[in-house]
């Protein structure tokens, strides 16, 4: 006998896995890793997988078992986890095998009717368990020293039927309920459906602890998820934000939730949830209550909750908030995202979400640039045209490592008062460090940089205006066409604060145009508000998108490329190739084709011709067709 190594994402080994859990009346799993151990006939007698630290799709062959196979496969499997730098390994298995895994030093973590959890290593639910314990009791000391600390209730309602409360009545404090509740939420984002679930909430408990989902499969990172719950309820003084695990909701546990599909492992994994938190999560914080919100779309949560009735002693359900007739969800506000609609996405979200939405809109609008292919002498996901330090992989690393410097930019520009020109180049010099860091060196977004990162500051100072008198200042402008002209002479003001730049890409093709008055660098573009961008290329952009032409960001990058003075190609050919760029763009837009824009590319790759100022500028396009409204 030995042990093989399949690799799951292969079809024909795929195939090979099926077949012998088929046999062995199992089906399937998502894996990334599965040993099989064979006979001297090479066919499988045995096998288990891997998924980050879970162990999945254990079968021994009946004619096999009791050879301590499957002490050598489970043996093989915790060791490979071990290479990969898990300490600790969970295993799904059947109840009948429960005692066999004990005997492989497993210990039960949650049970469920057709399964049970079980893990081994090191750490695991016991690290949990002790940091939610210290949690706990730093909140007792706190409510010690400020000498509000009252006995325990011990009354528990113990109640299984739903407690449904209606946002239009206020709810009074409740005192005879238990002391502690949970919250468990995802909150990508964060919105007002999820204030009012958690503020309803914290009216009925002495503490209630909200434990944000942890798995990083969303939108918005875990990061981000959390820093938008804690800015959302920093009102809420009773109101404690925890860090999720993998043992509350996460990929290792309740996969399906993530995939929203609703089937015969779905009960079973929500039920070794529930009884995870039973056992460990809310035994660790003193909590007696779960809170969760009603669900009128989705099953699978709705399921969920109906299995948390079941399960839990003290469950309440609380309707969900409702604004035009619709509960207000993250669903809602990330096709309103899609959609380039901030009013309604401002009317979703509280003020603390909005510089997250605007800095995901602003990382979303350099991916589409990038993920627009063909383009002519540009990277995209076909070449790395005229550029021979670049490609799309780090491009890609470029833009995801400037994204968290785009938060900080429209955190500082959610202000009363614009911010100084000081406080918005020091953000500035941070990323472009990180970028020049993640990219070895390679400036591959300097002048998306300074262009978005304007764009943004002003684009959540505008946010800042509105939520501080929403109704005086929608009421005073004409819709999205006084939103842009606010936009645009904010842009300008931030812009007028900075000083005359040396050494980039743009002074430089001044310099090269002999001192030419014609030649415009991207600081001339901001001083001005970027007047093209407002008066002809937004608009050409959002008639496009609204006939549903499959090459509207093609067709705006040749448009942008008819008009602007791009520094880059000055920069790297001359003037005069700048001006037959801007020709043949005009002329390509006028007879496109597919067919034609990749001839371009490659010409222009030949010749080193990079429009990059016209894909910043598509960027900043796309970007700003995003808040326009």
């Amino acid at each position: 006998m030995e042990i093989q190594t399949l690799n799951p994402t292969t079809p024909r080994q795929r195939q090979r896995i099926e077949a012998f859990l088929k046999r062995n009346g199992l089906r399937f799993d998502d894996m990334h890793y599965y040993a099989a151990i064979t006979d001297d006939d090479g066919e499988m007698i045995a096998g288990g997988g891997l998924k980050g630290n879970v162990i999945k799709c254990v079968a021994v062959d009946d004619a096999h078992k009791g050879e301590a196979i499957a002490n050598t496969l489970i043996s093989h499997l915790i060791a490979h986890a071990n290479e990969e730098g898990h300490s600790n390994v969970m295993l799904f298995t059947k109840p009948k095998n429960r005692q066999l895994f004990e005997s492989l030093s497993f210990r039960l973590l949650a049970e469920a009717p057709e399964a049970v959890l079980m893990e081994t290593g090191i750490g695991g639910i016991n690290n949990t368990v002790e940091q939610l314990e210290k949690i706990k009791e730093e909140g007792e000391v706190c409510k010690e020293n400020n000498q509000e600390c009252k006995k325990e209730e011990k009354t528990n309602l113990n109640i299984t039927t739903p407690q449904y409360l209606n946002p239009s009545t206020p709810q009074p404090l409740i005192t005879t309920t238990p002391l502690r509740g949970v919250v468990v939420m995802n909150c990508n984002p964060f919105t007002l459906g999820h204030r009012y679930l958690i503020e309803q909430a914290a009216k009925q408990v002495e503490r209630l602890f909200v434990m944000v989902v942890r798995e990083d499969c969303s939108l918005f990172s875990y990061a981000e998820r959390k820093a938008m719950v804690e800015q959302g309820v920093a009102h809420l003084k009773n109101v404690t934000v925890i860090d999720g695990s993998e043992y509350a909701i996460s990929q290792a546990t309740f996969p399906t939730y993530f995939l929203k599909r609703l089937d015969d492992a779905a009960d079973t994994q929500m039920l070794l949830d529930l009884d995870l938190f039973r056992r460990h999560i809310a035994p660790a914080l003193g909590a007696t209550v779960r809170f969760v919100g009603t669900e009128p779309t989705d099953r699978l949560t709705r399921r969920y909750n109906k299995l948390m009735h079941e399960v839990l002693a003290d469950v309440r359900e609380i309707v969900r908030l409702e604004k035009e007739g619709n509960a207000v969800s993250a669903s809602r506000v990330r096709k309103a995202m899609e959609q380039g609609d901030m009013s309604t996405i401002r009317q979703l979200v509280p003020p603390t979400t909005l510089p997250y939405i605007i800095a995901h809109l602003a990382t979303q609008a350099l991916q589409a640039e990038l993920d627009t292919t063909p383009k002519p002498g540009l990277v995209d996901k076909d070449n790395n045209g005229a550029h021979r330090d670049m490609d799309y992989a780090l491009m890609q690393r470029s833009i995801n490592t400037l994204h968290p410097y785009f938060v900080k930019l429209a955190q500082l520009g959610c202000a009363d008062a614009l911010p100084t020109h000081t406080s918005i180049r020091d953000i500035g010099i941070e990323a472009e460090k990180a970028m020049l860091s993640a990219t070895n060196g390679v400036n591959t977004h300097k002048g998306a940089l300074f262009s978005m990162g304007l764009a943004v500051v002003a684009a959540a100072h505008e946010e800042r205006k509105i939520a501080a008198n929403e109704e005086q200042i929608l009421k005073e402008r004409n819709g999205g066409e006084d939103v842009l002209v606010s936009l645009q002479t904010t842009i300008k003001a931030l812009a007028a604060s900075f000083p005359d730049t040396s050494g980039t890409h743009g002074s430089k093709a001044k310099l090269l145009s002999k001192g030419t008055t014609a030649i415009k660098g991207a600081l001339d573009n901001a001083r001005e508000g970027y007047e093209m961008l407002f008066a002809e290329w937004l608009p050409f952009y959002i008639e496009r998108r609204k006939e549903h032409d499959a090459y509207t960001l093609h067709k705006t990058l040749l448009r942008i490329m008819c008009d602007l003075d791009d520094t880059n190609v000055i920069y790297r050919t001359n003037l005069a190739t700048a001006e037959e760029v801007k020709q043949e763009a005009r002329a390509l837009l006028d007879s496109f084709s597919k067919a034609a824009l990749k001839d371009m590319d490659r010409r222009y790759t030949a010749r080193n011709i990079s429009p990059g100022g016209a894909a910043d500028m598509l960027s900043l396009t796309i970007f700003i067709g995003s808040i326009q409204t």
